[in-house]
């Protein structure tokens, strides 16, 4: 099981950047896309509280929010022991 999951959807540009983000500090996550996966859905709803926005982000099975909370974290160090090599 990913450290990270990250729920969104398919025509979201905020879900889009966060994911950028990731990728750029190097930190593993999943994708759960909730469009396409009623599953996903269902367990985006009780992971998250029954948030109604994407992205919603949970980290080490701790919802943290959106994408200002993602760089709010990263900016305070949050994320650094998540980070891996390049």
């Amino acid at each position: 099981m990913s450290r990270v999951n990250v729920y969104s959807t398919g025509t979201c540009s905020i879900c889009d950047q966060a994911k950028s983000l990731l990728d750029k500090w190097n930190i593993d996550f999943t994708d759960k896309r909730i469009d396409t996966d009623d599953a996903l859905l269902k367990e985006f709803s009780e992971a998250t509280q029954g948030a109604r926005t994407v992205p919603q982000i949970v980290i080490e099975g701790e919802l943290i929010g959106g994408f200002a909370e993602l760089t709010e974290m990263h900016m305070d160090g949050g994320l650094d022991h998540l980070m891996t090599e390049a």
